[in-house]
């Protein structure tokens, strides 16, 4: 027998399933945002409205680890280049964003509600606070590295830490009647201090040791989803709010999750389909909106603080623009995302009417305001995000000078299980993101032994896999021919490719030489950019790319291609790039990278002769990629010096993780 509110668990969550998947087929239509059409889901069949539902512990549950999870997107979403080119804008605008309402709040507060001005802090400290509700917004029209959100992102979490600490202290200074320690203060700095240095290193080291012994993606995908909650357990335990040590773990694990990653697609699979749109609906369930007319002192109570909390957003956000000089759109973006209100608003309203700070009018005024704030707040994202798409793609189509045809068309060849997922892992790091070109994978055989031709096929299905994965169109192939090179050769030329991968040869006896007989004869068969890989660990860990660059490399043909494939490389995994190259050459790297508009860390280390890379190379760790480019014989790079590198290559980096590549000829 089915009574309400539902208790059957199987009843509770189909009805929770149908609400995320009707819910935006119903408001479409109406032109009303998915973020909003959840929150009214559940306040339609809360207790407040149907009370077909009631907000019990899986509710809870989950609604805290959906505002975590927006949080650790957030985060992890923001490249860590745009981060450091914004970071003090968004100093700046969290400080703005917090001091304005909180001034506004206090004394607005102290003489509109007559309150104390213990209560009148509280009040305030709940204006200056927001949560990213409207962030997926952001997310799914791909705006999470525009400055205005990267700006808006690094306000909150300024604008969070304080509206928390001052909660924090309002709560010890009515517990000990008034009176605010220093003690406090000094401790929760002081541990503050010791969660962020201990987070920041030892989450880094742990996960290259996991991801670089096990490859399976739902291992590391609960991996990284308890990094998260240790996290935000551990900032909890010292007295801050856990919201901000989701944030801080996706901060620190940013560089572990490449965008384009298996990983990636997993964590934001999950988090769009259950744990957001559950937190939505819990947020909604806590929405009364009857108290509005039970009489005029909560309405005029809730208009007064929902015109203040956003009218004070709004200052921040204008205030911020025009310092910064950003246009209308981006102040539109960073008022969207800053005017919502959901975790700590709702804790601090909860907190004071537990510790008798605020009236049963004002707690209800203060939930008709977070009701009102996640409205505009997702109502403005969209249309901001929407309007800031239309132009930059507007800006993209008026940019003619690169086509489809002159992407990378890229040849992977395969023949170990075991290699051949890092790879092609390699292979679409340097991809640019926007190239729709399909990637060959290739299995080449000269022979019909069994074994030889069933590791070839896992090889080439796990390769293909990962390409999948990063929604990449693959093309597999299977080639008997005369030899290895001969296939490699001809489905180059089959395929039109601008670049062969290759796993690099492993030496198999003393007389073998560092690259083999193999790889040097494909270097004398085709003009094509070789690139031959040996990654020790998973290529999106890498701490920093190291790359040796010989002497007039500028003046060889394929200079541009190898360099925009290793500044995507950097991109992407968000390595910083370290080249090590003469004086006249450096000039050229700086200017591609500029004109491309890579947005990557880079640093130089000038040599004058190819002894100086000798003595740097020894600054090589076992987390850095060492990128060596070479030079066919009669190129004008050329020289003696390269023709011994296999040698010193063989010798000192047997265990280093190790890209030659020999750029396109002619």
């Amino acid at each position: 027998m089915i009574s309400f509110p539902l208790q059957q668990p199987v009843a509770i969550f189909l009805l929770v399933l149908l609400l995320i998947l009707l819910g935006p087929l119903v408001f479409r239509p109406l032109r009303i945002p998915s973020i909003v059409g959840m929150i009214i889901a559940g306040m339609a069949v809360g207790p407040y409205g149907l009370n077909i539902l009631e907000r019990d512990s899986s509710f809870r549950i989950f609604g805290e680890v959906g505002i975590l999870y927006i949080m650790f997107l957030a985060a992890v979403e923001i490249d860590m280049f745009h981060l450091r080119q914004y970071s003090r804008k968004g100093l700046v605008y969290g400080l703005l964003s917090f001091a304005l309402p909180m001034a506004a709040g206090i004394f607005g507060s102290r003489y509109a509600f007559g309150v104390s001005w213990t209560t009148a802090v509280l009040i305030a400290s709940m204006y200056a606070s927001h949560t990213l509700i409207s962030y997926p917004v952001v997310s799914r029209f791909g705006l999470s590295n525009h400055r205005s959100a990267v700006i808006a992102v690094c306000g909150t979490i300024v604008a969070v830490l304080l509206a928390l600490f001052t909660l924090a202290q309002v709560v010890s200074a009515n517990a000990n009647g008034g009176e605010i320690h220093p003690g406090d203060i000094f401790r929760l700095i002081a541990l503050s201090a010791i969660f962020m240095i201990a987070v920041g290193y030892s989450f880094p080291w742990l996960t290259r040791r996991v991801f670089s012994h096990n490859n399976d993606p739902i291992t590391q995908y609960i991996f990284i989803l308890a990094l998260v909650f240790i996290a935000s357990l551990i900032a909890q335990l010292i007295g801050l709010e856990a919201i901000l040590g989701a944030f801080y773990a996706g901060l620190v694990l940013n560089r572990m999750i490449p965008a384009r990653s298996g990983l990636m697609k997993n964590i934001k699979f999950v988090g769009n389909a259950l744990f957001i749109p559950y937190f939505l609906i819990g947020v909604g369930m806590l929405i009364n909106i009857g108290v509005i007319v039970k009489g005029w002192g909560v309405a005029w109570v809730a208009l007064n603080m929902t015109v203040v909390a956003l009218f004070t957003k709004w200052l921040a956000a204008w205030a911020a623009c025009r310092m910064f000089g950003l246009a209308r759109l981006d102040r539109a973006l960073m008022f969207g995302l800053s005017s919502g209100k959901a975790a700590a608003t709702i804790a601090a309203t909860m907190i004071g009417f537990q510790y008798g700070l605020l009236t049963e009018d004002i707690m209800n005024g203060a939930v008709v305001m977070i009701l009102i704030c996640c409205l505009v707040s997702t109502v403005v994202t969209e249309n901001a995000a929407r309007r800031i798409r239309i132009g930059l793609t507007a800006e993209d189509l008026s940019h003619d000078e690169l086509t489809p045809g002159e992407f990378a068309r890229q040849l992977v060849a395969v023949a170990n299980p075991v290699t051949s997922e890092g790879i092609m892992r390699l292979a679409m790091f340097m991809r640019d993101p926007s190239n729709h070109n399909p990637v060959t994978a290739l299995f080449v055989r000269s022979n019909d032994d069994s074994s030889v031709l069933q590791m070839g096929r896992n090889a080439l299905q796990s390769a293909s896999a990962v390409a999948e994965a990063m929604d990449v169109e693959v093309k597999k192939v299977e080639r008997y021919d005369l030899n290895v090179v001969s296939g490699l050769t001809n489905v180059g030329k089959e395929e039109n490719s601008t670049e062969m991968v290759i796993g690099l040869h492993r030496k198999s006896n003393v007389v073998d030489t560092f690259y083999g007989a193999m790889i040097e004869q494909l270097l004398r068969s085709t003009n094509k950019m070789v690139m031959m890989s040996r990654c020790f660990i998973p290529v999106d860990t890498v701490d920093r790319i190291v790359v040796a660059v010989p002497e007039k490399a500028e003046y060889e043909t394929g200079f541009k291609l190898w360099l925009m494939r290793v500044a995507n490389l950097g991109a992407q995994v968000g390595a910083r790039i370290l080249f090590i190259c003469y004086t006249a050459t450096k000039e050229f790297i700086r200017g591609i990278i500029a004109e491309g508009g890579y947005e990557v860390r880079h640093d130089y280390r000038t040599m004058d002769s190819w002894d100086d890379f000798i003595l740097l190379s020894g600054e090589v760790e076992a987390d850095d990629l060492l990128v060596v480019i070479g030079a066919r014989k009669g190129s004008i790079s050329y020289s003696g010096d390269l023709e011994n590198m296999p040698g010193f290559l063989g010798r000192h980096f047997t265990r280093h993780n190790l890209l030659v590549i020999y750029p396109r000829q002619y």
